[in-house]
């Protein structure tokens, strides 16, 4: 799996559960790829397909990102710390019209709006389940 370096997205994380039992998480289904598992690095994606777009209906939210399918890798960027992790796309979410305006800032610089929800192992590779949310930049 290449992770890249070329600026796709800003905004902020969520974690979620897919998948069999792991860490925090129970038994889920395995999201709309059919793949998804919590116990790997993996990611749900606002437009994966156009289903899910209107669903996730990011541009509720001012947001209009580009659709990227089941099986893209991206590179998540906790804007803080600069921990990173290689995550593939598994699933359709977060739901981001949801949040509108939520902000997470950090050293006085803020990303708003859910733009991807990574998996528990995901998350914990760039920050603590516990804090929730994180701001984070995309790259692929």
């Amino acid at each position: 799996m290449a992770c890249g370096s070329t600026s796709l997205w800003a905004g902020e994380t969520s974690w979620f559960c897919c998948g069999s039992s792991w860490g925090p998480c129970g038994s889920t289904g395995t999201g709309a790829c059919g793949t998804c598992q919590s116990g790997k690095n993996m990611a749900a994606w606002p437009n994966l397909t156009a289903a899910c777009w209107n669903v996730t209906n990011p541009a509720a939210c001012g947001e209009n990102m580009p659709r990227r399918g089941c099986g893209s890798v991206v590179n998540v960027k906790h804007q803080c710390s600069g921990a990173a992790v290689c995550v593939t796309l598994a699933d359709c979410g977060p739901n981001t019209q949801m949040w509108c305006s939520e902000q997470t800032c950090c050293n006085g610089s803020c990303r708003t709006h859910r733009v991807i929800d990574l998996t528990p192992a995901a998350f914990s590779a760039i920050g603590s389940l516990s804090s929730g949310l994180l701001p984070v930049y995309i790259y692929e």
